[in-house]
């Protein structure tokens, strides 16, 4: 790669495409544990909290100045550990990149080589960056529900909100795959055909969660991956039937809950968190392998869209206005 190279970068709130950022914009170089891995980046996505700081709202960035980009693939150009080597193709998704760390939505990074997990070989490195943190999160929220959740009798829905979303419509692909029957949440009737191709059986209103409701309802769902909150989760709690359990991974409605402890204390409701940004390195690797068996690619290449960097801002602004479907990859290698 040349001296210059092309990224985007936030300062001040503003995002911006650049052309001359070298080496030294990427931050010091240590061993020992500390930045010491540099990347070319092949790939990244963009994901709800891109499409924040991408648009300059607050809570994403910490700081003035940032490569912003939750997720990248790439081939390791240099590195200080032993563990990885030169020609080594590699994700990263979450640990503060984007956020506090300069990101992937450039086309080099420098990281800590503890983050760092190796591309399996079912996905290319576009289908890898497609999965990203959506994909990541949906797996993980999966794996509680398998742990947790009463054990299923037929005809027991699983539901997903936002399901037309990155982690929705990878969840619904996942759930389907291992044999739940799926209900699939959503405000837009153009979306239905795209759920069902994934594999919802059940298509919910949106209109019918996401205003206040009784603390208690019918019981209707074995279990839920919820990435919308406020009242939407709180009716989501107040219809999971005994012994189930909720998956919340998102606040795209709202931060609050407006709910109260009934679920949990008359139906033995489990809520659990999902947070892909500091998950254990065990539990991370666990969840790639288990998206490299239960994921179908050709499922993932038909939920996928492809921009260049300079179209990633654009993106941005479609997320943060409900208008994108699944994923969308930024390639970086041109």
């Amino acid at each position: 790669m040349s001296e210059h190279w092309r990224g985007l970068f936030v300062q001040d709130a503003v995002a911006g495409l650049r052309e001359d950022l070298t080496d030294a914009d990427l931050g010091s170089h240590s061993g020992d544990g500390g930045n010491d891995v540099t990347i070319d980046v092949e790939y990244s996505s963009i994901n709800f909290k891109d499409g924040l700081a991408l648009t300059g709202r607050p809570g994403v960035i910490k700081g003035d100045a940032l490569i912003p980009g939750i997720d990248l693939v790439g081939v390791v150009s240099a590195s200080d550990s032993a563990a990885w080597h030169p020609g080594d193709r590699v994700i990263v998704n979450g640990w503060g990149i984007g956020e506090s760390h300069n990101g992937g939505l450039a086309q080099r990074a420098r990281v800590n080589s503890n983050w760092l997990i190796a591309l399996p070989p079912t996905f290319s490195p576009k289908q890898a960056a497609a999965i990203g943190t959506a994909g990541f999160t949906a797996m993980l929220a999966v794996l509680a529900i398998e742990e947790t959740a009463a054990r299923a009798t037929e005809g027991d829905e699983i539901l997903v909100t936002g399901a037309s979303g990155g982690v929705g419509s990878i969840a619904i692909s996942l759930l389907s795959s291992l044999g739940f029957p799926v209900a699939a949440s959503t405000g837009r009737a153009s979306e239905h055909d795209y759920l069902r191709s994934l594999g919802a059986q059940t298509i919910v209103d949106r209109d019918t969660l996401s205003e206040a409701g009784k603390p208690l309802q019918s019981q209707r769902w074995l279990a839920a991956i919820d990435s919308v909150g406020g009242p939407t989760l709180a009716n989501v709690l107040a219809q999971t039937r005994y012994g189930g359990v909720v998956a919340s991974c998102g606040l795209a409605q709202s931060a609050d809950l407006p709910a109260t402890v009934m679920p949990f204390i008359l139906r033995a409701v489990t809520l659990t968190g999902i947070n892909s940004v500091f998950c254990p390195r065990g539990r991370r690797q666990e969840a790639w392998d288990r998206l490299a068996t239960d994921l179908d690619p050709t499922v993932l290449d038909s939920l996928t869209e492809t921009v260049p960097l300079d179209g990633a801002i654009e993106v941005a602004e479609r997320i943060m206005r409900g208008e994108v479907r699944g994923r969308v990859v930024v390639d970086l290698s041109h």
